[in-house]
């Protein structure tokens, strides 16, 4: 029985971790890359978490890309991330995140990938990315002769927020795209292929571009959330508040359209000589207000102390307290008068020694 009442609490969370519907985070809130199951980069240097610019949270993830950068002798140039997230065909996911282009992001007519689904297979384009050409975002499925889905301008130096709803599916009748915005929906859901057949999809997060591409490219990522359904992913809409009411205009004479005289009781002074009211509130017994003893109910030393009703004297019950005990001094003195004649009375009966 014992060890059943120690586990009880433990129970009672069952229920609420069975139902979460976030599935992984790779948020860099653990203030490094553990969250991710490997990296492709030539440095660690390249691939850093840093606390500024973070769009939520304390640490966000800043990747460079230099020309030459080749960690994995492949074509372009990359610094990536990698969760093996492998979604099997037919699942459906919602996956929220965050890019930051900064002004110095460089603007070329080659391809340059943020975000991507790569297949388990090696060679190819993948079945869905995120990449910029000629400051143009572009999300296309289906590899390199696939379609664009969706095509937004590149806007450096603000954060772009992504929520993207993707059935995965080889089958174009089967699979969609879904996308959100900076919270607004983009794009409705897109019947498309987002899985080569036979194939599933990992997640790769960084920078991957054209090796003919000079500059330094610098990006930054944050908040990387997958979940099962929208209200995990996606911040709640903040109703709107409702507008002040108009105030009333003061009257006006019809003759002249000045405001009305204020009529003022004979010896009444003014309003505008008057003083303005005063708010008050009822004093609570504990809320440490006068006439409540002072008494504060949270302070440990004074607990179970509650000050007697009507303790305090207010400014219209000091007279009658005074009156009554005036009247219990004249009873007293009343009193000791009144004592010493049973006292001579004794003495005359007691015998003389």
């Amino acid at each position: 029985m014992k060890r059943f009442l120690r586990l009880a609490p433990f129970a009672l969370l069952l229920p609420a971790v069975a139902s979460a519907s976030v599935v992984w985070k790779g948020d860099f809130e653990t203030g490094n890359t553990s969250q991710w199951d490997r990296e492709q980069s030539v440095s660690s240097s390249r691939l850093q978490v840093v606390s500024s610019p973070v769009r939520q949270g304390r640490y966000a993830l800043k990747s460079i890309v230099r020309q030459g950068d080749d960690p994995i002798n492949a074509s372009g140039n990359r610094n990536e991330l990698l969760y093996l997230s492998h979604e099997p065909s037919g699942s459906e996911y919602f996956y929220k995140w965050s890019t930051l282009f900064p002004s110095s992001f460089p603007r070329s007519s080659k391809w340059q990938i943020f975000t991507q689904w790569h297949h388990t297979g090696l060679n190819g384009s993948p079945p869905l990315e995120f990449y910029i050409v000629d400051d143009q975002m572009r999300l296309r499925a289906g590899g390199s002769s696939g379609k664009i889905v969706y095509t937004a301008p590149l806007k450096r130096g603000q954060w772009n927020d992504f929520v993207m709803h993707v059935k995965w599916s080889s089958d174009p009748k089967v699979g969609f795209v879904e996308l959100y915005h900076n919270g607004k929906l983009a794009m409705p859901k897109v019947k498309v292929a987002t899985q080569f057949s036979g194939q599933r999809n990992y997640l790769k997060l960084g920078l991957y571009r054209d090796a003919s591409i000079a500059p330094e490219g610098v990006v930054f990522h944050d908040g990387f959330t997958v979940a099962t359904k929208l209200e995990d992913v996606m911040p709640p809409v903040v109703a709107t508040p409702a507008p002040a009411p108009t105030p009333t205009p003061e009257p006006t004479t019809p003759a002249t359209g000045t405001p009305a005289p204020v009529v003022t009781a004979p010896g009444e002074a003014p309003a505008s000589e008057q003083p303005a009211p005063i708010a008050q509130t009822p004093s609570v017994p504990g809320d440490g207000s006068p006439g409540t003893g002072g008494i504060i109910p949270e302070d440990p030393m004074l607990a179970g102390m509650t000050p007697a009703a009507g303790c305090g004297a207010s400014s219209t019950g000091g007279t009658p307290l005074l009156v009554a005990a005036a009247l219990a001094v004249v009873a007293l003195l009343g009193r000791r008068k009144q004592a010493p004649a049973p006292v001579r009375a004794r003495r005359s009966r007691m015998p003389r020694r």
